[in-house]
């Protein structure tokens, strides 16, 4: 399917944005190595995380689901079965890198497969200090590509030093350590995601952390308790530089993710200018809450170092705000952007130009040189969700249209995007303002 998109009018809504990705995979894991049952609220149900749950079903746990985004998982204490066939990971890297963790000590062997994209990201980050734990993992395609076979075991703990800041990697070994005798521990150069250490603690596993290190003690297997999940904030990074970029543009963004280790993204934006205002109404795991965007012009700035672990997901984006704000916005230390489901920095370039945007691309990152409008274009998401849904809020800003191909990739993360989009480009100016909500659940009980 093409999205069509024109300039529009103006920006004056109050949004819900679907559950967060990131942890939607992590409550279904540590639901499902429960020792009892939990209900899990809020769950995206987009195809990655539909991949994670079809592969802990496959592994013998009974997931039920009674609404498109509540699941009522019977965990296992940890022993899984195992699997008739492949396990499909589809196009997510974190089903993957993490289950890796998980399978590494399950007394059998097992397959994991993804799609053409998934094929093509590299697996060594987790392969190397799984290994060290004792885990025998094969990349059948060399040097370190999918599928992978883990033929599982015994393993032994590990003290780590991560060479790249990496939730990913950092949440493989801690989930491998919860079945290590001893303290496993993991270090990163910068601090990255947090949300397996927080949900480790909400679900009763004792985490040590100290600075830029995390460990746990073998043995421990998750509590029983119901979850919600917050909105993704990744997910309303799109519309939040939507309004920021804008003066007398507005935005509430209600229901969603506040965890210091995802909100750079308003830090940034407040630096070019925007107005931002967080409030957070509760904590339980993670926490939840509103903001409130106005939008200012904005100006340019410099991402790098420390804030690029936390700003990952959200680069694509805050591109496409560095091209619509005056001055040069310079990205730098993202060479990580290149092993993503497509080379991103080359994507953003690329797309940035064709969009009239002067764009210098270094090996680990972006000279933007921003203008105050941009041209219409055809752009290929090249199977990335997030340079599709990038692209088609730069389209707002154009002059003439700008048409996104090879969409069907956002059913990964958001499912619906292009229908909000819709709403906001019929919305005129005058009207009141814009109310999306997300699908009221079902009242369940268990």
């Amino acid at each position: 399917m093409d999205w069509h998109i024109h300039k529009a009018q103006t920006l004056h809504c109050e949004l819900e944005v679907p559950g967060d990705k990131s942890i939607s995979h992590r409550a279904v894991m540590l639901a499902s190595l429960a020792q009892g049952s939990c209900v899990i609220r809020g769950f995206l149900p987009g195809e990655d995380c539909l991949s994670t749950m079809e592969a802990f079903r496959a592994l013998g746990v009974n997931i039920e689901r009674l609404a498109p985004t509540t699941l009522v998982i019977h965990g296992t204490s940890g022993k899984f079965h195992a699997p008739a066939g492949d396990l499909d990971c589809g196009n997510s890297g974190t089903t993957m890198r993490l289950l890796s963790g998980l399978l590494a000590a399950q007394p059998f062997e097992s397959r994991l497969v993804g799609d053409a994209s998934l094929s093509k990201r590299p697996m060594k980050r987790v392969i190397e200090p799984l290994a060290r734990m004792g885990a025998h993992i094969e990349a059948e395609t060399r040097p370190d590509r999918p599928p992978l076979k883990v033929h599982g075991g015994s393993l032994k703990a590990i003290d780590y030093v991560s060479p790249v800041a990496s939730a990913q990697v950092k949440s493989a070994i801690l989930l491998a350590g919860l079945f290590a005798e001893g303290s496993t521990s993991v270090s990163e150069p910068n601090l990255s995601r947090d949300h397996t250490e927080r949900m480790f603690e909400y679900f009763g596993i004792s985490v040590k952390r100290s600075g830029l290190r995390a460990s746990v003690e073998g043995g421990q297997r998750p509590q029983p308790r119901d979850f919600r999940v917050p909105g993704d904030i990744s997910s309303a990074a799109f519309w939040i530089v939507a309004a920021a970029v804008r003066p007398g543009w507005r935005l509430r963004l209600k229901q969603v993710g506040l965890n210091p280790s995802r909100t750079g993204l308003l830090g940034i934006l407040t630096r070019m200018g925007a107005r931002v205002r967080e409030f957070e109404h509760s904590n339980l795991g993670e926490p939840i809450g509103t903001l409130e965007i106005e939008g200012a012009a904005l100006k340019a700035t410099r991402i790098e170092g420390k804030e690029i672990p936390n700003v990952i997901d959200e680069l694509p984006i805050l591109a496409v705000a560095a091209a619509l704000a005056e001055g040069t916005t310079i990205i730098a230390d993202a060479a990580e952007l290149r092993v993503k489901e497509t080379d991103r920095l080359a994507a953003i370039a690329s797309h940035l130009k064709a969009m009239g945007v002067n764009v210098v691309e270094h090996p680990d990152g972006l000279e933007i040189t921003g203008r105050k409008s941009l041209q219409g274009a055809t752009l290929d998401s090249l199977g990335d969700h997030r340079i599709a849904m990038a692209f088609a809020i730069a389209g707002l800003f154009a002059d003439s249209e700008t048409v996104i191909t090879g969409t069907e990739c956002v059913n990964t993360s958001y499912p619906g995007f292009y229908e909000v989009l819709q709403k906001v480009l019929a919305h005129r100016l005058g009207a009141d303002p814009l109310v999306i909500s997300q699908e009221p659940e079902e009242a369940i009980e268990v």
